[in-house]
């Protein structure tokens, strides 16, 4: 791999990790929820999904899905029914630090596994894997991908938790925090519109 296409792919990493989708919309509401402290195994866990999902593409997942198109279809929609339930989790948080249903933050195995259903998971995954995996590269290849994606969207993922975080004295009363967070969830609901068109394409 040369430095020219790893240094587009550091690009790219940062440009997918660093704007606004499920992933970071989750990290800001769960940053001003509970704290950038309690929100570091969210963070940890989506750096490591996104990991292992470039990892799966560059081994060979991407040509299951291009054989079986149909798969597309069902996690998009299996996807979007989950990401719609974690906004109506985020919605009706109703504390800071709130322990309720809805009140405690993704694990790091619940963050990791939520990439599998995130339709902007899936597309900077096999962006990654189809666009800037080189000709003829092997295995190694895909591990330095999957681990550049990861040092370079873990930074990415802690500042918005940690804006999250800055905004927790700003939201004290409830009535704001519950704005804030019903925000976050429109939010998220809002970002599945263009990811999902693309993804299916």
């Amino acid at each position: 791999m040369t430095h020219d296409l790893l240094l587009a792919f550091v690009l790219f990493a940062f440009a997918t990790a660093g704007t606004p989708g499920p992933n970071n919309m989750m990290l800001l509401a769960s940053g001003a929820n509970f704290g950038f402290r309690r929100t570091i195994l969210h963070i940890l866990g989506i750096s490591a999904g996104l990991g292992l999902m470039v990892v799966a593409m560059g081994w060979g997942l991407s040509g299951v899905f291009r054989a079986y198109p149909v798969l597309h279809e069902i996690l998009k929609w299996v996807g979007a029914a989950y990401m719609l339930w974690l906004a109506w989790k985020i919605a009706t948080a109703t504390g800071i630090n709130d322990r309720s249903a809805g009140g405690e933050p993704m694990t790091f195995l619940q963050a990791a596994g939520f990439q599998w259903l995130n339709p902007k998971a899936w597309a900077m995954a096999l962006g990654a894997a189809t666009t800037y995996m080189p000709e003829g590269g092997g295995r190694l290849t895909v591990l330095i991908l999957a681990g550049t994606f990861m040092l370079v969207g873990a930074p990415c993922s802690a500042a918005w938790a940690g804006f999250g975080q800055g905004l927790r004295r700003f939201l004290d009363r409830p009535t704001i925090l519950r704005a804030f967070n019903v925000s976050m969830a429109v939010l998220l609901v809002a970002s599945l519109y263009p990811l999902l068109g693309k993804f299916q394409a």
